[in-house]
This record gives structure tokens, sequence and C-alpha cells, in this order.
């Protein structure tokens, strides 16, 4: 190999007990991307060279799985040049004086190096050192509440795989970290090199659609309000007829403006884009466990017709209803 090549070292910071496939799963992407190259394949300049380092001192580090990652060592011995750091999913906390050490080490590199990134939960570490402020992200769609919740400076983008803002990417949950290594590597060596990588893999170059097809059709019975409840489980009896605000108050015993105030307080959505996104989750089931049309789906979800319910899949997954059907329904039907 060229001796002259540079070295572009991508370090994973791995916290105790993390989820093991925040890590590996990213960590294959890049492994993979230097066997294409080393087989002879793309035209690089310079060669990844990948880590996985411990947030705390020790060498392994526990996962949730059970299967415990050997690391090189504690970020602290770090003695390269970095390139990328990929803060993989926060499994737990860390001791506070080790916690305090390590972001403070995270923000001072922010000013150095090329990329720095989350996937999964990872996204409340960047939070936590201050690089997320008033920038755009995202983790697990399980999280983006309370992480809007407690930072509340940061633009949490609640249906993105990942997002760029910056040199600073986030990534959704779990798998996404593969995602949005491919995404590194498209940036760095060109579409075409990145296809590659994906088809070794067997991946999408790019996943269709986005974190919220993932999510689980809202429990209405976790909704601490109890009133609120009540109008939440009465919408999800009566979705193919057209609801009010008025309809809604009146099921609160509330006038339509003090119940559209306490509706955006308790659930942080206006009641229009909740039952919407209710409409459209609901219509995402059904061609997933359905062989309807999607004219009697749109009937069903309260949508009327395939071109709203065409319309409102695109806004809201950023596939049609085709390729999600296609993508997602059981081999079943």
């Amino acid at each position: 190999m060229d001796k002259q090549l540079g070295i572009r070292h991508i370090v994973f910071l791995v916290p105790p007990n993390t989820t093991l496939l925040t890590t590996v799963g990213p960590l294959e992407v890049f492994a993979k991307a230097i066997d294409l190259f080393d087989s002879g394949r793309g035209d690089m300049n310079f060669r990844y060279q990948t880590h996985v380092v411990s947030m705390d001192n020790g060498k392994q580090i526990n996962t949730s799985s059970g299967l415990p990652i050997l690391s090189e060592g504690s970020y602290t011995e770090i003695d390269y040049p970095i390139d990328t750091i990929l803060v993989t999913g926060l499994g737990c906390y860390l001791d506070p004086g080790q916690k305090v050490a390590m972001l403070e080490w995270l923000k001072n590199q922010s000013g150095r190096i090329r990329r720095i990134c989350s996937v999964c939960s990872g996204a409340f570490v960047l939070a936590e050192a201050g690089l997320l402020d008033g920038r755009k992200a995202t983790a697990h769609w399980s999280k983006n509440e309370e992480l809007a919740q407690d930072f509340p400076s940061i633009d949490v983008q609640i249906a993105r795989i990942f997002i760029k803002d910056g040199n600073i990417y986030t990534a959704a949950g779990i798998t996404s970290g593969m995602d949005l290594a491919l995404a590194l590597i498209e940036e760095d060596l060109g579409q075409s090199f990145a296809l590659d990588v994906a088809r070794w893999l067997v991946l999408y170059l790019k996943r269709p659609g986005n974190q919220s097809q993932f999510n689980t059709y809202l429990d209405c019975k976790k909704i601490g309000h109890p009133t609120m409840r009540k109008v939440c489980e009465w919408i999800l009896d009566h979705l193919r007829e057209d609801i009010t605000v008025e309809d809604l108050a009146e099921q609160a015993a509330m006038s339509p403006r003090n119940f559209a105030r306490v509706f955006v307080r308790v659930l942080r959505i206006t009641p229009a884009k909740f039952i919407n996104k209710l409409r459209v989750e609901n219509a995402g089931r059904h061609l997933i466990e359905t062989r309807l049309s999607l004219d009697e789906i749109a009937y069903h979800c309260g949508l009327k017709t395939s071109e709203n319910l065409r319309r409102q899949f695109l806004n809201f997954f950023e596939v049609t209803p085709y390729q999600y059907r296609k993508s997602f329904q059981s081999s079943i039907y």
C-alpha cells in the first residue's frame, strides 16, 4: 500500500452498558470500506483507521446484551489526530467525576476535529457537552421528547433517521448508526463507493422513509392527564369521521379555546396535527397488515382519498404508500 496515504482516524467513544449494535453496526460499515479499499476498489488518497475507546478508564465495555466489547483503552490515552468521533448509544451514566472530565474533553475536541457524531441516545452526551445548542438533532424516537424537555435549546427533529447540522451529526436509534456511517463514507468517497459498501452489507444506501415509520401506534392509556387520555381514546374510535376542536372540547367538557390550550400543554402538539398523525400511523398499519386498496385504507383512517393518503405519507414518512407497503409488509400477504 502507498505509504504516503493519510490516515483518517475514526473514533468510537463507547459508554458502559451500551447497546451493542450502536457500536458494531457503524464499525462494520467502516470496516467494509477499509476491506474494499484494500482489495483495490475506490480511488482514495487516505485510509480509514477505526478505534473503539471507552468513556471510562477500563478496556472492557459491558453491553446491554451481555456480550462485552474489548476496547483499545480509555479516550484519555488517544495520541493520534482524530478525524471523526462517534458517540454510541448511552446505556447508563458514568461516575460523576469521570463524566465531567469526559464532557470537557469532548467539548475541547469539537473545535479541532472534522466531525462529531452520535448514535441513538448518544445525543444526550453531545447535548450535555453543549455541542447541540441551537442545532437540529435527533435521537431514538422513544427519547426525543426527553431530549427536547431536558435541552430546550436543541431543535429536536422527531422523524429523521439522521441529521447533519454543521459538523455535528446525530442518528436516531440502533441500526440508524449504519445509515449514518454510510452517509459519512458517501460524503468522503462518493456515492459509487458508498453503494458498493451498502451492497456488500445488504443495506439501503438511503433507507426509504424515516424513523417515524417504526413508532408504535400511540398508546393513549399512557397519557397522564385523565381528561386528555379520555379524549385521545375517543379520537381512536372515531378516526374515519370529521373531527373538530369543538367535538373534542365537548368530550372534555371544556370550552374549545381552553381545550386547545390544555391539549397542547399536555401532548405538545395541536389537536389537528395529533389527529393527522394518528390517521397516518393507522394507515401505515393497514398497509402492512392488510391487503386493502389505498382508497379503502384512506376511508377507514379518515384521510378520505388515496391522493390525500399519498400526500400525507410523503410528508410524514418521506415515502409513498406503495414503497412503505413493499418495504414492510409481511411476506404472508
